[in-house]
């Protein structure tokens, strides 16, 4: 692991993406906390993000709903924001619910996670770490078996793709 992480990591609990990009850390912090540049990239075609709610401060709301190819909406939780780092660190749980509620306990085949986005600028592009933490191992093998690793990249090479068409 390239990137200091501000927990112990855990490979029976938490999952890891490490990856360094051809585009600036401002770019990426935009593309995460902006609801109009998030939503065109934020989960793998061909699903779509059909809504999103971001209010971007320690306690505030982060929310998507996301629409599978057939036209079924599915709401990917809300969320709490713990820490902002402008450019930097970006914390959130699904544990907390805005205004740091807990909250309820996760339904039948959900999960609940803290997910970690690490921002480090390395020459003109940025070590980009996304690390997810689960309560249990069981949590962490759905998440992977999900597509975690995969998802997750295909959404960054689109967040890097997205951004540089919109600088270009």
């Amino acid at each position: 692991m390239g990137t200091q992480l501000p927990f112990e990591f855990n490979p029976e609990l938490d999952l890891l993406l490490e990856r360094t990009v051809d585009i600036p850390a401002e770019w990426i912090w935009q593309a995460w906390t902006q609801p109009e540049l998030l939503m065109p990239w934020f989960c793998p075609k061909p699903w779509s993000v059909t809504e999103c709610d971001i209010d971007l401060r320690p306690g505030g709301m982060f929310r998507t709903v996301m629409q599978s190819p057939e036209g079924e909406a599915m709401p990917a939780g809300e969320g709490c924001y713990l820490e902002l780092v402008e450019n930097r660190r970006l914390v959130w749980t699904s544990a907390m619910l805005p205004g740091f509620r807990p909250a309820p306990s996760p339904a039948e085949g959900e999960f609940v996670f803290t997910a970690y986005l690490l921002l480090e600028p390395e020459g003109t592009g940025t070590r980009y770490t996304a690390a997810v933490v689960h309560q249990t191992a069981a949590a962490k093998a759905q998440h992977e078996a999900m597509g975690f690793h995969e998802g997750w990249g295909i959404a960054l090479d689109q967040l890097v793709a997205f951004m540089k068409a919109r600088h270009h």
